[in-house]
């Protein structure tokens, strides 16, 4: 009977929306309200459920269920798409059960929600540090876990977007080029500075090539800008850059630009790596 009712009043919730909830919410039996944020869960309405779930969570805590309440509230909030409250709820179970059923899941989910929830790379990443940060304890702490290869794919796809905002960075500085904002030169040499960075964090970027590239351009840019004494020197160092880079990079589709590049350093600069 108590079975039934419940579906009754899952079926008038779907029918009435909010009102049945809040009707629900005043009912003092919190093992119904449970139940029906659970098959709530399962008919897929998270908001609903973590409505409920947050409702009763006080009133299970201590019991059997609480610690099944605290972990569906972690999902209903991943699957809602509230990431922030999801990645509090998943930690706050670790904390709370750090030995539960759950808790390799929630160490698990607690990287996933800050996954999920980092911006698009031109905007700040320190969300996504956090989030390669979560998955890294994860994998320290369950070794052998079945959701090892889903960490370690999400740490590859964040850290590709830790480098993408590393390579508009280094672009943005090569573009604004002798801007004099930065002080003469600056720009070139910080866009040098952030790419050589992001090859030496992340040797193995698909970006790779494009900020070698912008290595070679700025040094070369970098030298033509300078004052007379400091040409020779940095020339020298841009024409082993751009040597260097046809070793590493043979056929890239940069090559033509590459020479044009090496082509316009004056002849006086050429002659030493030359002999």
């Amino acid at each position: 009977m108590r079975k039934a009712l419940l579906y009754i009043f899952i079926f008038s919730l779907f029918l009435t929306g909010c009102n049945e909830t809040n009707n629900l919410l005043k009912s003092s039996d919190y093992d119904y309200k449970y139940e029906a944020a659970k098959q709530l869960y399962a008919e897929g309405h998270y908001n609903s459920a973590s409505y409920l779930l947050q409702n009763v969570l006080t009133a299970m805590k201590g019991s059997s269920k609480g610690e099944e309440c605290l972990y569906l509230l972690g999902l209903t909030s991943l699957k809602s798409k509230n990431y922030d409250a999801a990645s509090t709820y998943f930690k706050k179970y670790n904390e709370t059960y750090p030995k539960g059923i759950y808790a390799e899941e929630a160490k698990f989910n607690t990287g996933m929600a800050l996954y999920l929830g980092t911006p698009e790379p031109k905007l700040d990443q320190t969300a996504t540090y956090q989030a390669v940060n979560q998955f890294q304890q994860f994998l320290d702490a369950y070794p052998g876990s079945h959701l090892r290869e889903n960490a370690q794919q999400c740490i590859f796809e964040l850290q590709d977007k830790l480098v993408e905002k590393q390579y508009l960075n280094a672009k943005l500085y090569y573009d604004l080029g002798s801007y004099i904002g930065n002080g003469v030169n600056g720009n070139y040499e910080a866009c040098i500075i952030t790419a050589e960075n992001a090859i030496k964090d992340f040797p193995y970027t698909k970006r790779r090539e494009d900020l070698a590239y912008l290595v070679l351009k700025a040094k070369f840019d970098y030298a033509h800008n300078s004052v007379a004494q400091k040409q020779e020197e940095r020339f020298n160092d841009a024409i082993d850059e751009y040597y260097g880079f046809l070793n590493e990079y043979p056929e890239s589709k940069y090559l033509k630009d590459a020479k044009d590049y090496y082509d316009k350093t004056p002849i006086a600069y050429k002659r030493s790596t030359n002999n």
